[in-house]
């Protein structure tokens, strides 16, 4: 007896014409359209991965660029890599422009000359972000007695790839590419378990040691010599929201912290208040007020504080 082909053995004509009627369902409800005379509508995160990879790549290149790149054939290699990834990129902040532009009834026209612009801009300021990058891989060195080298921070170290990722991601969110700069964060994450918003602004010489757990959200301040570990939450107290229940966006709600803090394995630092220069934070510690600089917080102190309330 013959084996049933695969379309009738899961009846998929049906399927995909269910399928079809539930997009067309929800595009409906929504006001969606399907995109530009039928194309893709929304950014490609297998597209942004690979542009990501290849601005590291282009940052990095005789660390984390091909295994048989020599250094006379180093300043060829990365002119290519960016001119192809600087293309890519400027085809997904298109995309991502004019879904933006149709959906606040914008001129879509507009979009592609903002992009081509914002992304020059971009390129323009890579030289200055590697530099920026250089005083975080420093900083990991530096912060770890168990690193033997800035090439082995910056091969192996989650902290530092989770800091390229942001640090490339902060300017397209800031230059108002907010989809291609969560996806480019996001990509980091799924790699190192560290979660940074990016519009968090961190200052120089940023350090994540472990990482694994980290959350930094999106309206977090971040100083300069900053040293962090694994399980730190820089979160939101409480979320605002109007009469009928909808959040409010975009408001300062996540701590500042100034220069030279650390902040040990597990503590949780929640809404805007701020942590004071110089400041030693505890692990495990719960912090919900703000600290003045030069603070020693640890679980025992912050009970102690509290009975001398009561």
């Amino acid at each position: 007896m013959s084996q049933p082909t695969s379309t009738s053995q899961w009846q998929l004509p049906a399927i995909v014409s269910g399928l079809r009627s539930a997009r067309e369902q929800w595009r409906t409800r929504n006001g969606r359209s399907s995109g530009e005379q039928g194309g893709r509508e929304l950014p490609s995160r297998e597209a942004i991965g690979q542009v990501f990879e290849q601005l590291c790549g282009a940052l990095f290149p005789m660390r984390l660029g091909p295994v048989d790149l020599r250094e006379e054939s180093e300043d060829f290699y990365v002119g290519h890599t960016l001119d192809t990834a600087l293309t890519s990129l400027l085809t997904q902040a298109r995309l991502e422009l004019r879904y933006a532009a149709r959906h606040d009834n914008a001129d879509v026209a507009d979009s592609d000359a903002r992009a081509l612009g914002v992304i020059q801009d971009f390129a323009a300021a890579l030289p200055h972000l590697r530099v920026l990058l250089d005083t975080d891989v420093l900083a990991a060195y530096h912060g770890d007695p168990a690193a033997r080298s800035v090439d082995e921070v910056l091969l192996c170290y989650p902290g530092v790839l989770a800091i390229i990722h942001h640090r490339l991601a902060h300017h397209l969110y800031r230059a108002g590419l907010p989809l291609l700069a969560r996806i480019g964060s996001e990509l980091a994450h799924s790699a190192t378990g560290i979660d940074i918003h990016p519009g968090a602004q961190i200052g120089p010489g940023f350090f994540i040691d472990h990482g694994t757990g980290v959350v930094i959200g999106e309206t977090a301040i971040i100083g300069e010599r900053v040293r962090i570990y694994q399980a730190v939450t820089l979160g939101a107290k409480r979320f605002p929201a109007d009469e009928s229940g909808t959040l409010h966006k975009g408001q300062p709600r996540h701590p500042i912290v100034e220069d030279d803090v650390v902040i040990y394995a597990g503590a949780t630092i929640l809404g805007r208040i701020t942590i004071g220069q110089g400041s030693t934070i505890g692990g495990n510690v719960w912090l919900t007020r703000s600290v003045p600089a030069q603070s020693n917080i640890t679980q025992a102190n912050l009970q102690l504080d509290c009975q001398d309330k009561n």
